[in-house]
């Protein structure tokens, strides 16, 4: 199993902290690493949470393959006034449905009619935001990650964008619905605090239908530079 060596630069922090991706047994892992409770996402700013997501360690166990990675890039989706939400003036479809979930839940769907796009379903039941996870710095279950990638090696393609997220995790829209506090698809916070320096903000990608909303600086991603062959984030 290929272990991957990753450097956290934290400003909150005097140090720099090495961590080694490693496989920790499920019945283990709310021992060591605290998985996020339901409750972390019944919060009415989604924005903010799209920023606090950031860090966080997205996981999966499908068949008892552990698979995952810390969380680098969101989008907040704001619906029923953001013109760039599925759920825009309150849409209610069975696309749509799981949107106006309580909070904690998997919205899954599939974009192009090729791309299972994963995103949290946030705030309380009625209220409609969700934040896209766009893209993960892949941690666990590397090799599984691999080969649901059809690919032989690590680059920086293996789960940057949306769509390979889902499939380096295995996630499709069997998930749609999904309580995140379940044992195939889990959130985890490892400790790590990013200082708002070390966060880029913009607008959001693909969505010039949404006029003036796609405008809105609701895209996140965390800063990265390449030091000594080691990625390293700032």
């Amino acid at each position: 199993m290929k272990n991957i060596f990753f450097v956290f630069s934290l400003f909150s922090a005097p140090l720099r902290f090495i961590f080694l991706a490693s496989q920790i047994p499920l019945f283990a892992r709310n021992l060591i690493m605290k998985i996020l409770s339901q409750e972390f996402y019944i919060q009415d700013d989604v924005v903010q949470l799209s920023r606090d997501l950031l860090g966080k360690f997205l996981m999966t166990n499908l068949e008892g393959d552990i698979t995952g990675g810390m969380i680098i890039e969101t989008e907040a989706y704001r619906g029923p006034e953001d013109k760039a939400s599925h759920a825009y003036g309150n849409r209610r479809t069975k696309r749509t449905e799981a949107m106006f979930q309580k909070g904690g839940i998997c919205y899954v769907y599939l974009c192009y009619g090729m791309h299972n796009l994963f995103n949290i379903v946030t705030n309380i039941e009625g209220t409609p935001h969700a934040i896209l996870v766009r893209a993960i710095w892949p941690t666990d279950g590397i090799e599984n990650m691999l080969h649901r990638r059809k690919k032989t090696n690590v680059d920086s393609t293996l789960a940057n964008g949306p769509g390979t997220v889902t499939q380096a995790l295995g996630i499709d829209t069997s998930h749609n619905g999904m309580l995140l506090t379940k044992q195939s698809i889990w959130v985890e916070d490892r400790g790590i605090k990013i200082h708002s320096k070390n966060i880029a903000v913009g607008p959001r990608i693909g969505i010039d239908y949404a006029k003036e909303d796609a405008l809105l600086p609701w895209r996140f991603r965390l800063k990265k530079e390449r030091k000594n062959n080691i990625m390293t984030f700032f």
